[in-house]
């Protein structure tokens, strides 16, 4: 049986583009974005993949990244399951201001522990460490998705940096350490196949031209 399952963070954000924190807040794709999204759907349909599900959140790049996927590989129509869950992290008071402005407000060494440490959130009330976000993230993953992958559907999750980052810290057994070093490509597809007890067989990065 197969248990195949594909990761791919959304394409170029117009707030990537600006170098602006984003998380919660809901920009659209850049002409790049988009262009990403196509050769990633370009890239899975010449692997012949045909999936019985996707799953994506409720934020508008990933949900868009997602569809163009989908219209690339024949599947405009798939059941497509949209969750908060799934969502990037809550930068807080962080979002939307430039990365760079920020830095010279609290020093860059109080900002890439913002970004980057484990459990450290960023300023605000709402705002959520990469902790945090698996906290929400890997709950749904073992309740939701993983169930429909052990099954052998071939699922497709398309999300945010930080929620897949989260996400592959517990696929590939990342330290705390490790994932603060670990940066996802936007719109480049991650191929995992699964063992019978849930742990990863294999795993393929399709790097984007």
């Amino acid at each position: 049986m197969e248990r195949t399952m594909v990761l791919v963070r959304h394409g170029q954000s117009e707030w990537n583009l600006k170098n602006l924190f984003t998380g919660w807040k809901d920009p659209g794709l850049t002409e790049r974005g988009v262009d990403e999204a196509v050769q990633a759907g370009e890239l899975l349909a010449q692997r012949n993949l045909h999936f019985d599900i996707a799953f994506t959140s409720v934020l508008k790049r990933a949900e868009r990244t997602c569809q163009i996927i989908l219209d690339g590989i024949g599947q405009s129509d798939l059941q497509t399951i949209h969750d908060q869950a799934l969502n990037e992290r809550n930068y807080g008071d962080l979002a939307g201001l430039n990365k760079d402005d920020a830095r010279v407000k609290w020093g860059e060494k109080q900002v890439h522990i913002w970004r980057r440490s484990y459990d450290t959130p960023p300023p605000g009330d709402e705002g959520e460490s990469l902790k945090d976000t698996g906290a929400r993230v890997w709950p749904y993953y073992m309740q939701t998705i993983l169930p429909r992958v052990m099954s052998g559907e071939t699922v497709l999750v398309a999300a945010h940096g930080n929620s897949l980052r989260s996400l592959v810290m517990i696929l590939d057994g990342l330290s705390k350490e490790q994932v603060t070093q670990l940066n996802l490509g936007t719109g480049v597809p991650m191929i995992y196949k699964l063992n019978q007890d849930t742990t990863v067989a294999s795993k393929e990065i399709i790097e984007l031209d």
